[in-house]
């Protein structure tokens, strides 16, 4: 018998665990996956807190306040990358949350943005995009697990300026206003084109089991706790 072959039948004669770690086994594997896509979503909603929070405290063009507490649901999609096209179109990966019939704001909802042109808009700096759904009926569209701005939801690039009221022409006409900030500058941002869809992959990390964004809109998940920082943020700046 070859000397490998008697070391490895010793070992499993006295039980000794010669192989054990030595290879990777699909459940360790699974395992070890299932936690980095945790990790990557709970900075998802930390960096969501982050960016309302810069923007807030920004000069005078930014987000008006008026609209932010007028609005009737919210998306970040933090970091997004000119560069990051890949496989599906997908430039992004985001939360959404949306206000329950009480004003307060419901469990949050993982998104994923990709699709159109919008990434010829988008530099070579990480990029955070932000929509504002100003109206029921946007809201009855982040309902449906993926649809098309533009075509299903009317979009418009949101004005700009602290000033602003709700209530505008703009405002009335679209169902959700986009924005971009990138290096400290916000502006609007045209989405036409590009789709927003349910990221089941980032809400099973968060409440163990698919997820589907009429769930999220009506508000029947728990809050989870990963979320508080971002709802400190929004009682602050979003009523």
């Amino acid at each position: 018998m070859h000397g490998w072959l008697r070391t490895v039948v010793a070992g499993l004669l006295v039980g000794t665990p010669l192989l054990v770690g030595s290879v990777s086994t699909p459940a360790a594997a699974a395992k070890a996956a299932a936690v980095k896509i945790d990790r990557k979503v709970r900075e998802r909603l930390d960096r969501s807190a982050e960016i309302l929070t810069e923007i807030m405290r920004a000069p005078d063009q930014g987000l008006s306040p008026d609209f932010l507490r007028q609005c009737e649901g919210l998306v970040f999609i933090p970091g997004v990358k000119k560069g990051a096209l890949i496989v599906g179109g997908q430039f992004g990966r985001g939360v959404m949350v949306v206000r329950q019939p009480n004003r307060q704001w419901g469990p949050p909802g993982f998104v994923t943005l990709g699709g159109g042109s919008f990434g010829l808009q988008i530099g070579g700096q990480s990029t955070d995009v932000i929509l504002l759904v100003m109206n029921r009926r946007g809201i009855e569209k982040l309902a449906s697990n993926k649809f098309k701005l533009g075509a299903d939801a009317s979009v418009a690039a949101g004005p700009v300026g602290r000033d602003l009221k709700a209530g505008t022409d703009i405002q009335m006409q679209a169902e959700i206003l986009s924005y971009s900030r990138s290096q400290g500058v916000f502006a609007g941002l045209s989405l036409e084109g590009a789709t927003l869809q349910v990221d089941d992959e980032a809400n099973k990390a968060i409440y163990g089991r698919t997820v589907a964004s009429r769930e999220v809109v009506e508000g029947t998940l728990p809050r989870p706790k990963e979320a508080a920082r971002l709802y400190a943020v929004l009682r602050r700046y979003a009523g």
